[in-house]
């Protein structure tokens, strides 16, 4: 956790900083950036949540029809970044990006707050929208909809989980002699090695 060792698989590492991270930042510490291409070789990046991360991966939560899903399914890869300045740890994952099953978007589905279940049925997510009374209507006609009763999961909504193949840690140090880890999959197993800052 210092820097001068690591744990022996990325997850435990990060799931070590994460809790050291929660603690510390003003918010969970969940936040990180999703870097993405398209099929046009156009990159992008935004932050999303961290919903879950186990020994298959880092997984979180979006519209399918999104511009992020769609360069998901496009690509079959992503890049994952969470920096915490609060205890000078960055951490940056890289790796293959399938769906989740449909029985774990259920499940975080049902988790989420009902305004936030609406919310999911109104959006259209990075398509045009007129105005915000459009937007308005749609929550109203969905909340009209599902009155009195459970929202269930929209077919277009779900989960992806991005399977590690390169997990770099980061911890930061003075003068910028920084302490540099990398783990690379080398089969079934992990393979570690120390970066120059």
């Amino acid at each position: 956790m210092s820097g001068g060792s690591i744990a022996a698989d990325p997850i435990s590492e990060f799931k070590a900083r994460l809790a050291l991270a929660a603690a510390h930042e003003a918010e969970s510490g969940t936040a990180m950036t999703l870097a993405t291409v398209d099929a046009s070789g156009q990159p992008s990046a935004r932050i999303v949540l961290l919903k879950s991360v186990d020994a298959r991966g880092f997984s979180f939560f979006t519209n399918y029809g999104s511009r992020k899903a769609r360069a998901l399914d496009w690509a079959g890869r992503a890049a994952l970044c969470w920096f915490w300045p609060s205890i000078a740890q960055q951490v940056r994952a890289e790796g293959t990006i399938e769906r989740v099953e449909a029985t774990e978007s259920d499940a975080y589905f049902a988790s989420r707050p009902r305004g936030s279940q609406i919310g999911a049925w109104a959006s259209r997510q990075s398509e045009m929208l007129p105005d915000r009374a459009t937007l308005v209507e749609r929550v109203d006609k969905i909340e009209a909809k599902f009155a009195g009763q459970p929202i269930p999961r929209p077919p277009f909504w779900g989960g992806y989980r991005l399977s590690p193949e390169r997990v770099e840690f980061w911890t930061g140090e003075e003068s910028r002699l920084h302490h540099r880890w990398l783990y690379r999959l080398d089969g079934s197993s992990w393979a570690t090695e120390r970066l120059y800052p």
